[in-house]
């Protein structure tokens, strides 16, 4: 078990990042114009096909459905980073150091930033209707890498609670800074709070604000579509920040839950070798 210096050190960096988050570029803000402008002319089956889409992954909340990714395959892949500890459940992964966590979470977040770069370029060449086909990778994507990041510290995405907070995560991954403070807010009390998940679902403003938000991000994507070359550039750019961004926020979020419980860990042991 670490230090508690040293996971002190380690929730220090965190904070400081998440300082660093709570700014909204004029960029960004300026990125969510196009979509408002030319979803006028979006053709009204893509649209329908947008509803679809809300309401299908707005069911991961409830069921998890066939966004739910393999614990075995993630769990195997995590047993080959650690050495000195055997690693069989998603309970024996949280004892892990945060180290070999951090080690793990990096190599994942390159292969799927990678993978949202290839994505990204090959269907931002087809035209506005590539549309229909890109949203529902990028989401999915997003929800597959943040399910392995809270597997990789120590957290079950079967579980209802986790499945809000990995939402959460998206969230604020393309929140202002207003929305941002909120989010940190939220998960703070979703950790001390021991309520139902059901209780946790009410707190949730509702999937349609993330799917949404991510929608309007893929303007200036839909707008360069209209130039081929133009389209896979900057399909390539935009799928790859996105992706980097959410699992440059789940890891954060996720390492700071493991360093306090960490924490707890090492207080609940120091209390008692004082009683012993």
């Amino acid at each position: 078990m670490e230090l508690k210096e040293e996971l002190q050190n380690y929730l220090t960096e965190i904070e400081a990042w998440e300082d660093d988050q709570k700014g909204l570029f004029f960029w960004e803000k300026l990125g969510r114009l196009p979509f408002k402008l030319l979803d006028k002319v979006t053709p009204k089956f893509i649209q329908e096909k947008m509803g679809i889409l809300v309401n299908e992954l707005g069911s991961y909340i409830q069921t998890g459905g066939r966004y739910l990714i393999s614990e075995k395959a993630m769990i195997k892949k995590i047993r080959k980073t650690t050495v000195n500890l055997e690693i069989e459940t998603i309970d024996d992964v949280a004892k892990m150091p945060l180290k070999d966590m951090i080690k793990v979470s990096d190599a994942l977040q390159g292969e799927r930033v990678k993978f949202a770069t290839v994505q990204g370029a090959s269907t931002g060449f087809g035209g506005i209707f590539t549309l229909v086909v890109d949203i529902p990778v990028v989401l999915g994507t997003a929800l597959k890498t943040l399910q392995e990041i809270a597997i990789i510290h120590g957290y079950d995405p079967n579980d209802k609670k986790e499945r809000v907070f990995i939402v959460k995560c998206m969230q604020f991954a393309s929140a202002d800074i207003v929305g941002k403070e909120a989010i940190l807010k939220e998960l703070a009390s979703m950790n001390e709070n021991k309520n139902s998940s059901e209780d946790m679902i009410s707190q949730l403003k509702g999937w349609q604000e993330v799917f949404f938000t991510y929608r309007d991000q893929f303007g200036w994507k839909k707008l360069f579509q209209m130039i081929p070359i133009a389209g896979m550039l900057f399909g390539a750019i935009a799928n790859k920040g996105m992706i980097k961004d959410v699992s440059e926020a789940g890891i954060m979020l996720y390492r700071k839950r493991r360093i306090y419980e960490k924490l707890h860990e090492l207080e609940l042991a120091s209390i008692k070798q004082i009683e012993e």
